[in-house]
C-alpha cells in the first residue's frame, strides 16, 4: 500500500483517531493485515515526534527482517533497537468506524494532542500535530530538492 498526501484530522476525548477514508478505501485485510502497528518516533520537523503507523504486513515484514540478524549474541546496538523498538510498539485494530485508539503513552511521549496531521509516507503513516505539520509545510516543500539530493550523495534510493 502507498500512502501520500496528507489530512488534518482530531484526536478525540477517547483518544480514537479515524484513519483518514483516502487510506482506509485501499485497505485490503487479505493484503495489509487486520491491524495496524504504532510506535512514537523523534521527528526534524519543528523539532517534535511523531506517531509511525504501519499495516500489519509491512510492519511484521519489517520485524522479520531484523530477525536475519538473530543470534544468541546480537550486536548489542541491534539488540537494544529490538528492546526499545518492539518494546514500545502496539497494535491497533481498526473499529468498525475506521478509528484506532491511539496509546495516551505514545502521546504523552511525544507531546501531541488532540489536533493532528495523518501525513502519508511511502510505506506507512505518520501523525504529526498539527501546528507543527502545517507551519513547516513550505519549508518543508523548499527544501526537498537538496533533501533528494543528501539521499541520493549517500547511495540511497529515493524514488
Amino acid at each position: 500500500m502507498l500512502f501520500t498526501g496528507f489530512s488534518e484530522h482530531t484526536i478525540d476525548a477517547k483518544q480514537r483517531l479515524a484513519v483518514p477514508a483516502k487510506y482506509r478505501n485501499q485497505w485490503d485485510a487479505e493484503r495489509d493485515g487486520k491491524a495496524w502497528f504504532c510506535f512514537p518516533w523523534a521527528g526534524t520537523v519543528g523539532g517534535g515526534g511523531h506517531l509511525r503507523l504501519y499495516t500489519e504486513s509491512s510492519f511484521t515484514k519489517l520485524a522479520q527482517a531484523t530477525d536475519d540478524e538473530a543470534k544468541l549474541a546480537p550486536d548489542p546496538d541491534l539488540a537494544l533497537l529490538k528492546t526499545r523498538l518492539f518494546g514500545i510498539t502496539e497494535r491497533l485494530e481498526m473499529d468498525t468506524a475506521g478509528r484506532v485508539q491511539v496509546p495516551k503513552l505514545h502521546m504523552d511521549v511525544i507531546g501531541l494532542t488532540s489536533e493532528v496531521a495523518v501525513v502519508g509516507a511511502g510505506d506507512h503513516l505518520e501523525v504529526w500535530e498539527r501546528s507543527s505539520w502545517v507551519s513547516n509545510l513550505r519549508a518543508n516543500v523548499m527544501s526537498l530538492t537538496e533533501l533528494a539530493q543528501r539521499v541520493q550523495a549517500k547511495g540511497l534510493r529515493t524514488f
